[in-house]
């Protein structure tokens, strides 16, 4: 999309929408849970909980750090990778102003 298409949209939804593209595979998703469960910084364990190449976790990676989903560090071969916590509030705090607009309204029948 153009620079001057995006300008139609708020901050917050293209905000909104790059954290969501960044969560939109799979491993992405089991990544972040992985690191939330562990709450510590994970140092290349987590190609060991993956069924993927170490290359393909690296991308991975460097998607979710890229929208700051999370922080990571990289000394020689050793990388270290957590959740960065402001940015997921950030995040939730977006999906929680944009849900409750898309709430049904109960007395609306017309709906399947």
């Amino acid at each position: 999309m153009g620079s001057s298409k995006l300008e139609a949209f708020t901050a917050e939804e293209i905000n909104l929408a790059e954290l969501a593209k960044a969560l939109g595979h799979p491993a992405r998703i089991a990544i972040l849970k992985e690191l939330a469960r562990r709450n510590s910084c994970v140092c290349g364990e987590i190609v060991d909980v993956l069924p993927l190449a170490q290359s393909t976790v690296s991308q991975h990676l460097k998607e979710l750090k890229a929208v700051g989903l999370i922080q990571g560090t990289v000394e020689g071969v050793k990388s270290c990778y957590c959740i960065d916590w402001n940015t997921m509030r950030s995040l939730q705090n977006l999906i929680g102003s944009f849900l409750p607009c898309c709430e049904p309204d109960k007395s609306d029948k017309s709906c399947c």
